[in-house]
């Protein structure tokens, strides 16, 4: 990015006074939009460095996401919550909405819940920034328990393929009967001690929150299996916070290597 665009993207954010405007929020809304959905996309991603700019089948990742996200009808509204100068740039070259967040929130749940303090929903999804193989399907599973009354927190989960059984980068999930999560981890769960080849799920990263869900995020301290399994919506049920999986059959590639970049841009270029 040119320094001279740089200076005037920080130059419109800084020369207004209040932090609200100055981190790209807007006021709140009047009225309350039922869903919105919110693509945190940080650019220091620490396993795969700058991921959402990198180029897949001729476009950025991002825009791929935003695309996807954006095809959901379920959603009321679509927005790019980030840290980054360059994917402001990216996002307004594109004519993406977006919204300038503190560089200091530690996670996509929090740029989440920021973005919540001045847009009003009733429930807020939290779409990765390296999901671009979202399809309107994953949004209906995703918002469905949400008919329940007791349900907060949603995310979804696929079957998980034998290579994905073991493999860390693929989070498995085991849940109750009801649905509601029992535990997340990177580790191969259940344990198949007696060779009862037990089913496997792999979950994948969409979240959807009811706003007083949300609310309680920043406030419950990183818990420490969060901080040993690097999950953040470990978080909610070591507080005691539901999160309810729903079944889809589509499955995603979250783009965490370089090996995952090459499989989705071999797929996103198929006709």
């Amino acid at each position: 990015m040119r320094a001279g665009a740089r200076t005037d993207l920080r130059g419109r954010a800084e020369g207004r006074r209040d932090d609200d405007v100055r981190f790209g929020l807007r006021p709140r809304m009047s009225k309350a939009l039922r869903t919105l959905g919110v693509i945190p996309a940080r650019l220091a991603s620490t396993r795969l460095s700058r991921k959402v700019l990198r180029e897949v089948a001729g476009k950025p990742l991002l825009a791929w996401v935003v695309e996807a996200a954006q095809a959901c009808q379920q959603l009321d509204r679509v927005l790019v919550a980030t840290d980054s100068d360059e994917v402001v740039a990216l996002c307004e070259a594109r004519g993406f909405e977006v919204k300038l967040t503190s560089p200091d929130l530690p996670s996509g749940t929090d740029r989440v819940h920021a973005i919540a303090q001045k847009i009003d929903a009733e429930v807020y999804v939290n779409i990765q920034g390296d999901e671009p193989l979202l399809r309107p399907e994953h949004m209906s599973a995703l918002l469905r328990p949400f008919a329940h009354a007791h349900v907060d927190v949603t995310t979804l989960k696929v079957r998980c393929t034998p290579e994905n059984v073991t493999n860390p980068n693929a989070v498995k999930v085991v849940t109750a009967a009801d649905g509601r999560a029992l535990y997340f981890s990177r580790a191969t769960i259940p344990y198949d001690r007696d060779r009862a080849m037990p089913e496997y799920w792999k979950h994948i990263g969409l979240y959807a929150y009811r706003k007083s869900a949300l609310e309680r995020f920043p406030s419950l301290p990183p818990s420490s299996l969060e901080r040993t399994e690097r999950l953040e919506q470990l978080r909610f049920l070591e507080n005691g916070l539901g999160v309810y999986v729903e079944a889809t059959e589509h499955d995603t590639i979250g783009v965490d290597t370089e090996d995952d970049l090459r499989r989705v841009d071999q797929l996103l270029r198929e006709p």
